[in-house]
């Protein structure tokens, strides 16, 4: 039985609210015990975990745990140096991958709040002894988060090491470092680096620099402080390299082998080697029998590239003065040396722009490692403003000339199998290097056989080589992006409203000004005589839907074997095809009926850089390497 009592309401007994405020304290301090949990969103957890000194003001809770272990948290805070130095006394005993890691975060965590380039050296030096643990010693775990986090401190370190005191570079030179509790002796084997018969130089951090422009951002991931190297001036460049723009930033990595680390860092004495490579030349190296990934930043080097670079200049430049880049007007780079056994890429832009705006598409191949290993990208640029035929014998006087000149005895059938790429005006004059038009450019002109006429040897050498097209046995693949293969819209409106001023404004290289008048007073023949007095087209009047020269091209078939591919841009949508367009090219000029593939993009005219075009392109190249053999199935 249960008994209870209460007390009459009247008589119950009242105590002041305030009497009961030590209970209550006691009784909350009961519920929340010296070690507990409480709940913390996934979010909070995970950035706990992956914070570190390079990411936040504060050290890793990995090299934090080390502190706490060794009683020096308090003292690091205080006096860093004290700290440091007794947390590497202990590396003796057992268990030392901690420590080391601990070493690592703490010494460049040190190094970056009070500018001390011995400890960034010394931070190098334990993440190296942490990732590299002997001959026959087995390597940190691959999912251990500290493994790449000390990868990446080591990169750090080895940038800031060597950078300069003023920060506009690094030097990339051997000497003694010092180190808090010793020296480094670093040595670079093999002298000043060379890369397309020029001497690399100026080399500037890839890691400290946000980059503009570009869709993505790509970094190959591995071990070697990224960097951007200049090209060096040069004289007697080999052929082989020639064509390697001057301009061109090239990404490099420097990697600083050290020999007997851990033996080093007992006794304050360590020797290093500081070892530099290309991206196009060396992707893994071998450190104490395993294989490496090397770290690179390929999107960097773009962007130091074209940061303030002049080719913005030649877009509206090179469209109205015709002997803006040269008095031949066109030129041919390659974004790396010439490798054998590579196919070549070549990209053509069109009017009124630069091989700039290939920016995104190279971006992407080269950040593709099914692509990037098995390609060479060349670039063709030419004064936009030019009759397409000139330009296009000049692009057909180049790849023959280099397809020649790289290589003489015929072996690299590789080399012999090139793709070309062109955008909208670009893709004209790709299509005019797989064409045979015979005479009929010349016979638009004239009535008189070009062997009859009296003119010079130079004037006959630049009507052959661009009148009468003949297609490159070497070009087996053609991609056409926007291209008005039955003109323009846009170039008839031109025409119609601003002929007289295209005309004047948009200037003529003299080369092709010598040809006009010798053809004008040379010729007997009336018709050249009359057609050429009228003024020589521009290309603007070649892309003319009534044009003869695009009637004439739009005309001729694709040489046998080669394949063709198109990229259409249309704007809006809802509209048939037949009405579509990108507001300069409309789909019934773009569409031809020899393409392997169509794909239609909804982009604007400048649909090179859209990332479904660029994605097509990867497909089309991919196929490409695949039916070579060159690449393997995905």
């Amino acid at each position: 039985m249960i008994l209870t009592a209460t007390a009459p309401r009247a008589h119950r007994c009242r105590r002041p609210a305030y009497a009961l405020l030590p209970v209550a304290a006691l009784l909350l301090a009961a519920c929340a015990t010296p070690v507990g949990v409480e709940p913390i969103p996934p979010q909070d957890f995970e950035r706990d975990l992956t914070a570190s000194a390079l990411s936040v003001d504060q050290p890793s809770r990995f090299s934090d745990q080390v502190l706490q272990r060794f009683n020096l948290s308090d003292r690091f805070k205080t006096d860093p140096t004290g700290a440091l130095a007794a947390l590497r006394g202990t590396l003796d005993t057992a268990g030392e991958e901690n420590r080391l890691f601990a070493l690592a975060e703490l010494s460049y965590f040190h190094a970056e709040h009070h500018r001390a380039r011995a400890y960034h050296f010394a931070a190098a030096v334990y993440a190296y002894a942490f990732l590299f643990r002997g001959d026959g010693q087995p390597p940190p775990d691959a999912l251990d988060p500290r493994t790449r986090l000390a990868a990446d401190i080591y990169n750090r370190a080895v940038t800031e090491g060597f950078m300069a005191s003023d920060r506009a570079e690094v030097i990339v030179a051997g000497g003694e470092q010092a180190l808090p509790f010793g020296h480094l002796d670093v040595d670079v084997p093999g002298g000043p680096p060379v890369w397309a018969g020029r001497q690399l130089e100026k080399f500037l951090p890839a890691s400290n620099v946000a980059i503009r422009g570009l869709r993505n951002r790509y970094r190959q991931a591995g071990l070697g402080a990224p960097l951007v190297a200049s090209l060096a001036a040069a004289e007697n460049v080999p052929p082989r390299f020639s064509l390697v723009p001057p301009g061109l930033k090239v990404p490099v990595t420097i990697f600083m082998r050290i020999d007997q680390v851990r033996d080093g860092i007992r006794t304050g004495q360590l020797h290093a080697s500081l070892e530099l490579y290309t991206m196009d030349s060396v992707a893994r190296i071998s450190v104490e029998g395993r294989e490496v990934p090397l770290e690179f930043e390929p999107s960097a080097a773009i962007a130091y590239t074209l940061d303030k670079s002049r080719v913005w200049d030649s877009e509206i430049r090179g469209f109205l003065r015709g002997n803006y880049l040269d008095d031949g007007g066109g030129k041919l780079y390659t974004l790396t040396p010439y490798r054998p056994g590579h196919v070549p890429v070549v990209l053509i832009h069109g009017t009124a722009s630069s091989p700039a705006r290939w920016a995104d598409l190279v971006n992407e191949l080269n950040a593709d490692p099914r692509i990037a290993p098995r390609i060479q990208v060349w670039l063709f640029t030419y004064n936009t403003g030019n009759p397409i035929l000139y330009s296009a014998g000049l692009l057909h006087e180049a790849l023959t000339k280099t397809v020649a000149e790289l290589d003489p005895g015929g072996n690299d059938a590789v080399l012999r199998r090139m793709v070309l790429i062109g955008h909208s005006q670009g893709g004209l004059l790709a299509k005019l290097m797989v064409v045979d038009s015979g005479t009929r450019f010349w016979d638009n002109v004239s009535d008189t056989p070009l062997e009859d006429l009296k003119v010079s040897a130079a004037t006959r050498a630049i009507i052959e080589r661009s009148i009468f097209m003949k297609p490159l046995p070497f070009v087996d693949r053609v991609v056409f992006v926007a291209t008005p293969h039955h003109g323009s819209s846009l170039a008839g409106l031109l025409i119609g409203s601003f002929g007289r001023l295209l005309q004047w404004a948009v200037s003529l290289p003299p080369s092709l000004l010598r040809v006009t008048g010798e053809l004008v007073s040379g010729s007997e023949d009336p018709r050249t005589r009359y057609v050429l007095q009228q003024g020589l087209p521009r290309s603007v009047d070649n892309m003319s839907p009534g044009n003869p020269t695009i009637q004439i091209l739009a005309s001729l078939p694709i040489a046998p074997g080669v394949k063709v591919h198109s990229i259409i841009a249309i704007k809006g949508g809802g509209q048939s095809l037949d009405e579509a367009g990108d507001g300069v090219v409309s789909y019934r000029s773009a569409h031809v009926d020899e393409a392997v593939s169509e794909l239609i993009v909804r982009s604007g005219h400048s649909v090179q850089g859209n990332p479904d075009a660029i994605e097509e392109i990867r497909r089309i190249l991919i196929a490409d390497l695949r039916v070579r053999g060159l690449a393997e199935a995905q």
